[in-house]
């Protein structure tokens, strides 16, 4: 009797191991994060996403960390940075800069080197990124608290603006990264000199050297450049262009009832044409003239070599360098300079990983009395920045909506319900069936789409024929397939009177029947679900409803297209 009750607890115990392998093996993701999490037949339970708990008045924070948590290369950014402070060690991070500039506090050098914002957005997120079974909810109060002391202040409750919130997070996370960079180039400083008096030594140094050269090279993923330059209508000369750095972008709402977030961008990035300017290349000319005015007039030797030495220089400095007055030149007044009609270009000339817009909604009157703007935004899923030969396209990620007035109100936010490498596992099939040695007769929930190159190996005993026309199936239906993804010629032109279908009937072995014509592989769905997230309060959507938001539109996330950004790197 015992040993009857030992083989039923090794045939559950088997049974269970098979179940969890099947899970496993066929489809890690089919429950969590593929398009079936809302109804498997695990438990019938819906899968969804850790929220944030609101203690005081906290909707402004929250909104912002979920959109955060849903952009992929923010995470990748973070989980380097660490990774390379990790491997560079805690010394590199503590030294301090051999001459301090004038406000420079050595206490907030080492804060900025330590990275501890960018460690604890780090955790924030991972955590935020879990995909619990049951309803979960965190707090934010980890991350506040190192905001706060690294800015040595509390975060006020009391404005509750999400924009704000988010310019003094990545700035802060900017700022440190450039920190951890100024360390390692110290560092590498250092080693270089090190390195002449220690010959054995050269080439370690230099590799260190040139690999926090390369580390430079990729940068904070929100780090844009903008650049402006002006240009006179009359001469045609342009100004030397001014550079700017931006984690993100403030774009204008224009009153009325409606507008686009192309017309947002066209104000910010317009050619704008101003009246009654000064050009330095004009008021020089004007110095010329008056200048050779004057020397017609002089009768002392002595004053007019000084007269034609600075017609020299300005004439020189007319050639080469208008915005540059010649030193020790005397110039007519200000007042008497011409003025001229110029044009004034802004432009983005370094397009970030990850591109966060501000919807600038607030209008000001004369009685400094402050209005919201409801203005309704169009915006869509993909924006195109750049010009022909440059262009850059963007998905839109995240979103933060505020609903109300704009002294009071909510935010909530939409993220994609999204997960790609490394936070999971895309091609199931593909990353297990390599390592297996025998065929399976059972049929996989989902199988993910490969190519006719990955079929089964065979095992060391000789298969069924019902197990080798089944992967032979399998084989065909998922070559199909990806040449439908990859934009290839289908196979389901040819050798039709050989194509195969699975049909799977319940408590019985799956069983290959023939059809004259050919069946057409299932259509991948499009992935178009978002969460729609008020503080611990999450539900599924849709695109149409994230595209919707159109007058609480207030905080974008958009996110430069994976092959681009692969590209880049």
């Amino acid at each position: 009797m015992p040993d009857k009750n030992l083989t039923v607890v090794g045939y559950a115990a088997g049974a269970s191991l098979a179940a969890i392998t099947l899970f496993y093996v066929f489809g890690p993701t089919f429950f969590i994060d593929g398009d079936e999490s809302s109804g498997g037949f695990f438990d019938g339970k819906k899968r969804t996403i850790t929220g944030l708990s609101n203690p005081a008045n906290d909707c402004f924070i929250n909104s912002v960390l979920q959109a955060l948590a849903g952009l992929g290369d923010l995470r990748l950014y973070l989980i380097k940075e660490i990774h390379r402070r990790e491997l560079d060690g805690a010394e590199i991070f503590e030294s301090l800069p051999l001459v301090l500039r004038k406000g420079d506090r050595p206490a907030r050098i080492q804060d900025l080197q330590r990275g501890l914002v960018t460690r604890a957005l780090k955790d924030m997120l991972d955590a935020l990124n879990e995909r619990p079974i049951y309803k979960k909810t965190i707090t934010a109060k980890p991350l506040i608290e190192s905001l706060e002391r690294a800015y040595a202040t509390r975060i006020s409750r009391n404005q509750q603006d999400a924009q704000e919130f988010l310019q003094i997070v990545l700035e802060r996370l900017d700022d440190e990264y450039k920190a951890g960079e100024k360390a390692r180039s110290r560092m590498a400083e250092v080693a270089e000199e090190g390195s002449k008096n220690d010959d054995e030594n050269t080439s370690l140094r230099h590799e260190s050297s040139s690999d926090a050269i390369v580390a430079n090279g990729e940068g904070f993923p929100f780090e844009g450049q903008l650049e402006s330059q002006i240009q006179c209508m009359y001469c045609g000369f342009k100004t030397k262009p001014s550079i700017s750095t931006f984690v993100s972008l403030t774009l204008n709402v224009p009153q009325g009832n409606s507008t686009t977030l192309d017309r947002c961008f066209d104000i910010l990035l317009k050619t704008e044409e101003i009246e009654d300017y000064r050009c330095d290349r004009c008021r020089l000319k004007h110095a010329l003239e008056w200048k050779q005015s004057r020397l017609a007039k002089a009768n002392n030797e002595e004053q007019q070599k000084k007269i034609q030495q600075d017609i020299t220089k300005l004439e020189r400095a007319i050639k080469d360098d208008p915005e540059v007055v010649p030193e020790g030149v005397e110039l007519p007044e200000a007042s008497q300079a011409p003025k001229r009609n110029i044009k004034k270009y802004m432009r983005i000339t370094r397009f970030p990983k990850i591109i966060a817009i501000h919807l600038s909604r607030s209008v000001y009157d004369a009685r400094s009395y402050s209005t919201k703007n409801m203005a309704k935004v169009n915006y869509t899923e993909r924006l195109r920045l750049g010009g022909i030969l440059n262009e850059h396209w963007y998905r839109l990620l995240g979103v933060v909506c505020h609903k109300g007035n704009h002294n009071s109100g909510h935010y909530e936010s939409f993220r994609r319900n999204h997960m790609y490498p490394p936070f999971s596992t895309p091609d199931a099939w593909g990353a297990y069936a390599a390592n297996s040695k025998a065929n399976s007769i059972a049929p996989s929930p989902t199988v993910g789409a490969r190519s006719s190159d990955d079929s089964p190996t065979t095992s060391e005993s000789t298969p069924s024929e019902s197990s080798t026309a089944l992967s032979n199936a399998m084989s065909r239906q998922n070559t199909a397939t990806t040449s439908k993804e990859d934009g290839s010629t289908p196979l389901e032109k040819t050798n039709t009177s050989r194509s195969f279908k699975r049909t799977i009937t319940q408590g019985s072995r799956p069983q290959i029947q023939s059809h004259a014509s050919s069946t057409k592989p299932r259509k991948r769905k499009k992935q178009d679900r978002w969460w729609r997230i008020s503080d611990d309060k999450i539900k599924e959507a849709k695109t149409s409803d994230v595209l919707g938001m159109q007058r609480e539109v207030y905080l974008l996330f958009y996110e430069l297209e994976r092959s681009e950004a692969i590209a880049d790197d």
